[in-house]
Formats: C-alpha cells, structure tokens, sequence
C-alpha cells in the first residue's frame, strides 16, 4: 500500500463492506407508493408540472428545474398524482413532495424518448440532453451534471476524473457498478470527454477492491486515454479534493472549483447512468443503493426506483433484527440518521445503513485535553480543537473568518479520532447552518 498514490491525513475507520460486495444487483420491487421530493439535489428545487388526478408513465416529467442549478424529477413508476404536499424528507425537513399511488396493473414499461445519438450532438449540447434526463452526481452531493459539464470559460478543464473510490464503510453500490456495467462507466467516460472538450481521463479507484480494479483494466478501450489509478485505501479518499491531489498532485485553492486547477470529478456511477441516457433513452429514475448493516435481515445492493419509502425498503429486506438502533441514509461517516420511515429514497441515497445496540452506544462528551489528534486528522489541514471551541461559544463569524469554517467538508475525520468524544463535525454542521441563517435574516 505504500506506494499507493494519495492524500496527506486522514483515517482508517473499519470497512465493513465484506457484508454487500460479493451481492449482485437486483432489481426491487416496485412499492405501492413512491414519494418525489421537487428537491432531490444541489440548488433551486424543480417547479411540478402535474396536479393531483394526472395519470403518469414511467419515466414522465413531472417536474421542471427550476434555474440552471437546478435538476428534472421524473415519474419512477406508472401510476395517478395522489397529491403534492410536504413530505419528510431525509434531511430532516419537510419538503414538497409529488405523491404517485403506484398502478398495480402497469407493466412499468418506460414511455420512450427521443435521444440522439450522442455523437452526433454538438459538444455544448450534450449537457442539455443530460439536464433533460435529470442527471445530478450519485457520490451523494446530488449536483447537477449538466453544470459540472459546463465549467468557467476561463478555467478550462485538462482532466476528467472518475471517482470510483467509494471510501464509505459499509457502501459497495459503486463496487458493483464497475463489476456490471464497466461498458457503461467507460461509454459515460466517452461522454463527458466529449462535452469538456477534452482526450485524457483518470479512474480513481481504492485497492481494497481488486476485482473492480482487475474488470475496468480487462474492458477499457484500447482507443481511449483513460488511466486506471490504483489509490491507497484511506478516508476520505473519495472527497473532491483529496482525490485530485491523489490524481493530480494539485491542490484545488480554497472557495474555488476544481476547474480552477484544470480538473474536474465525476462520479463512476454518474458516468454509468449518462451514457444509459443516450443508449436506452431513460431518464434519471433509478439507481444501485446498497442495503447493509448488521441490523437488516437480507442485505444487499437493490436498483431500487426511487421515492421508494424507507419502511418498504426494510419490509423488503427481511425488516430489522432485534438489536437494530439506528438508520442512516449513507455511510457511517457522512451519512444522516433517520427518524421516519416513510422517508424516500433519492437520488443522492447510495446506501442504507442498519446499525445496533452495540455499534451505538452513547459515549459521555468529556472536555478537550488538547492532544492533537484532530488536527493530524483533518484532510483539510483546519484546526478543528479550535473550530470547536469557537463553535461551542457560539462565536460564528469567527469560526468562518479565523478559522476557515467554509473549508470544512464535515467528513467526520475529526470526530473518529476525537478521545474525549467530542461531536466536531455535528458542531460545524450546526454552525454552518447557524451562519446560513444569519446571512439570509
């Protein structure tokens, strides 16, 4: 592993990803109902376009984006518009929400679209092809593609890079990706090269999963400059960041873009479901989510529709054991606890994670004893035992101006290491939010 490309800091949280990567996908069964957020990624929530009684096909628009930093919904099952209301939403608001009661007679058949062939569109319309089908990133962001493939005319971009490190314990959905679908991932890789303008990609992928990085080698095109990059197994190696200074050995400036340095990220399942658009015609509507944890009875990776509500997800999976404690939406690491299970599933949900008793115990917070471990942590070389002290005083201007609180990419490194149990990346989440709030009142 040593000479292994990476990042500088970072940690070793347990993997655990031996209980889904040996899984095969599987298609799930579609529910009685599924429930569509009109904000499912980065940006403007979509504008609906049904109201309640609309009958809908698979695959229909349902809701328009709103803004250019915004994404399309689309119907992911046939069925009627029961309502639009405020629905619970994985991030523990209540967001506006297209209501399908599912038919029980349809095939599920997609309507069919009209998609060019994507190489006989011009490179500055290919991202107006991916907008329509509502492509956003699938690493668990949920930014729309189409911007990420539209960068400053003045940073141009030199490098594609294909994120397939998936350094989350527990998550395998991106490892399986690569095992099934390589000619898709490289098809999408096609693509984007095609809309940047660009020859040359990178695929980053961890060495802990040798038979992703065997299949990618075995399939890749001989007519394409595409490099296989084997990178040392540590998290967050998968951050944006963290990645290109693995891949690139260039640091991306703070509060700028990745094309700032000539690079831009795309996610391995991202390009994957891109070129799905332009080979099956199908929007946006489904994705590989990996069920895991030793609190569900059946685990495994799903191509699960989404708006698919928490509860049938668990129902599916053999419900939960005795002991199960905690759901999280995502990793141990990043992901979001939740507390309702009609919650849907989104575009940006690349795992569900069921967690004990025993993997949740409450730890008492003791006081900081200065030991530095934080520090030798953090990827993003901030201070975070000062971060938390100016976020427990509630000194938030502060926090950003001094100590670079916009830095923080909460990937939670600072909290594993942290000996006295001190929440710090909870804390900076709360105190990013408190400043939002401060900046809009």
């Amino acid at each position: 592993m040593k000479g292994m490309l990476s990042f500088k800091h970072g940690v070793h949280p347990p993997e655990h990803k031996e209980i889904t990567a040996g899984i095969a996908s599987k298609r799930f069964p579609f529910p009685s109902e599924v429930i569509l957020p009109l904000s499912q990624h980065i940006g403007t929530p979509a504008k609906a376009l049904v109201h309640p009684g609309d009958h809908v096909e698979r695959g229909d628009v349902i809701a328009q984006a709103e803004g250019f930093i915004s994404s399309t919904v689309h119907a992911t099952a046939a069925g009627t518009v029961r309502s639009i209301e405020l629905w619970p939403h994985p991030n523990g608001t209540m967001q506006r929400s297209i209501r399908i009661t599912v038919d029980p007679n349809s095939t599920q058949m997609r309507r069919p679209r009209s998609i060019p062939r994507w190489q006989d569109v011009k490179d500055v319309d290919l991202s107006k092809e991916i907008a329509k089908a509502g492509i956003v990133g699938l690493g668990g962001a949920a930014f729309p593609s189409h911007v990420k493939l539209n960068p400053p005319k003045d940073q141009p971009v030199e490098l594609l890079i294909i994120n397939a490190c998936e350094c989350e314990p527990y998550l395998t959905s991106d490892h399986r990706v690569m095992l099934e679908q390589p000619d898709m991932v490289y098809e999408g890789i096609r693509i984007g090269l095609k809309a940047l303008g660009i020859t040359r990609a990178v695929i980053g992928i961890e060495g802990n999963k040798p038979d992703a990085i065997e299949m990618m080698r075995k399939t890749k095109p001989d007519d394409m400059d595409v490099e296989i990059v084997v990178l040392r197994t540590k998290y967050p190696q998968g951050a944006e960041k963290m990645l290109i200074k693995a891949v690139m050995d260039r640091e991306v400036p703070s509060g700028a873009l990745p094309s700032a340095i000539g690079a831009m990220v795309q996610n391995v399942a991202t390009a994957a479901n891109i070129a799905a658009v332009f080979k099956t015609g199908h929007p946006l509507i489904e994705r590989i989510i990996t069920v895991t944890g030793r609190g569900i009875r059946k685990p495994g990776n799903w191509r699960i529709p989404f708006g698919t509500k928490l509860r049938d997800v668990i129902e599916h999976c053999g419900g939960l054991t005795e002991d199960a404690a905690e759901i999280v939406f995502g990793g141990p690491m990043m992901g979001q606890s939740q507390a309702n299970l009609d919650v849907p599933v989104l575009k940006a949900t690349g795992g569900i994670l069921i967690l004990t008793n025993d993997e949740c115990k409450r730890q008492d917070i003791m006081p900081c004893i200065k030991c530095g471990k934080c520090v030798e942590a953090c990827p993003v070389f901030l201070n975070p035992q000062l971060m938390g002290a100016l976020a427990k005083a509630e000194r938030y201007e502060e926090l950003v101006e001094e100590a670079h609180l916009n830095d923080c990419m909460l990937c939670g490194s600072c909290s594993f290491v942290c000996p006295s149990n001190i929440p710090l990346s909870q804390w900076f989440a709360m105190s990013k939010s408190q400043m939002r709030k401060l900046v809009t009142s």
